[in-house]
């Protein structure tokens, strides 16, 4: 859905597409085209850079012991920009996901990027309620960071 709401901003926009989810895959491939969209996991994915790579609602339910090599597809996945748009606490926690437990996390993923790269610089952030009365979201923070090409 995030890459078709681009796409109608941006009708031009070239757009590829990660999803491990079988169905949600096909509806993607449905909104979006076919040749835009690679069913597999994020772990697995090894295409050209783009000028954006970005996770939404993606980082919270990986394992912790995950992010680090998460954190490495989606850098490489980057010419220049990555956003990261998940749920945010300073601190590490588990919470609760229709009832399972350790199937959610939040944290500072973006500051922990930040950290492992030092040619990654924030260049923006800011957070979207779910009672925004024209995009509501999932009260998620996003975070711009941007590599130093010089």
């Amino acid at each position: 859905m995030n890459l078709k709401a681009l796409r109608l901003l941006y009708p031009e926009l070239q757009v590829t597409g990660v999803e491990i989810n079988h169905d949600a895959a096909d509806e993607s491939r449905k909104a979006i085209g076919s040749e835009n969209v690679v069913e597999g996991s994020l772990f697995e994915w090894t295409g050209e850079p783009s000028e954006l790579s970005f996770t939404q609602g993606v980082l919270i339910h990986l394992n912790p012991e995950m992010l680090p090599t998460a954190y490495e597809r989606l850098y490489a996945g980057s010419s220049r920009f990555i956003l990261v748009a998940e749920y945010y606490s300073p601190k590490p926690v588990s919470v609760p996901y229709r009832g399972h437990n350790d199937c959610l996390f939040k944290r500072d993923f973006a500051g922990e990027m930040l950290e492992r790269y030092a040619d990654l610089s924030l260049i923006d952030y800011g957070f979207v309620y779910r009672r925004d009365p024209k995009f509501p979201q999932d009260d998620i923070s996003w975070f711009l960071m941007k590599k130093d090409v010089t």
